[in-house]
């Protein structure tokens, strides 16, 4: 039985992605901050069959994070797919606020490296070795289209950060060739189940697994904004009431 590894497992998109991957048998390890988040996605994974469990970690802290991944792998077995895609909160948003273009600093970019894309190079390191040694695996890392597709001004700090991550990526798709390991990049361009269908997390999550079974494109650009996505600037649950 297949380990699917959730970085940043949240209570809608990892949720979905969790389901999806359940319903065909792969047991899921939620890894994320908030023990208490995580327990209810794995408690809301426990009609699928599988194992779901909890591994609570903060992706910038790397020792926990690896000692996280390196628990799954001895309570769950070998990760076979990893999925990447971890997500500000409100107090990391009060703490490192995103900056538009023009008012970028080093230090405003610092926070979003440490949570994109080093968090992410620090996830995928520790579970390519094994992919590699097994000729087998699959790797999917999620952003904001302002990675790359989108052109997103008002929060650039964070595009550095993540279109560094999507570079990569790319960049690790044309590497693994061959090698039965298969990288994509998830370019994110929709407010998560705010907007129309192909908003949905559930559609975004079937989306997921026909990457992860047909293994051919090096990235998918899920684009369902709304005219007037500049002037929103932000899904609602990064917006306080």
């Amino acid at each position: 039985m297949s380990t699917l590894a959730i970085v940043g497992a949240g209570p809608q998109l990892g949720r979905e992605i969790g389901r999806r991957f359940a319903a065909e048998g792969i047991d899921v390890a939620l890894i994320a901050r908030s023990r208490t988040t995580l327990q209810a996605v794995a408690d809301d994974l426990s009609d699928t069959g599988v194992r779901a469990e909890a591994f609570p970690a903060d992706v910038t802290d790397r020792p926990a994070l690896h000692a996280a991944l390196t628990a799954v792998e001895e309570r769950l077995g070998p990760i076979d797919i990893l999925e990447y895609s971890p997500a500000p909160s409100l107090a990391d948003l009060r703490r490192a606020p995103l900056v538009e273009a023009t008012k970028v600093t080093v230090d405003s970019v610092l926070a979003q490296l440490d949570l994109y894309l080093l968090g992410g190079v620090a996830a995928v390191q520790h579970v390519l070795p094994g992919m590699l040694e097994r000729g087998t695996g699959t790797i999917l890392v999620s952003s904001g289209a302002g990675s790359g597709p989108v052109i997103a001004p008002h929060v650039a700090n964070v595009q550095i950060a993540t279109g560094g991550m999507r570079n990569w990526i790319l960049n690790l798709h044309a590497a693994l060739s061959g090698t039965g390991v298969y990288a994509a990049h998830v370019a994110i361009a929709a407010f998560i189940g705010q907007g129309g269908h192909d908003s949905q997390p559930q559609t975004i999550a079937d989306a997921y697994w026909r990457l992860h079974t047909e293994r051919t494109e090096a990235e998918l650009v899920i684009q369902d904004l709304p005219d007037d996505y500049l002037e929103r600037s932000l899904a609602d649950k990064f917006v306080e009431p």
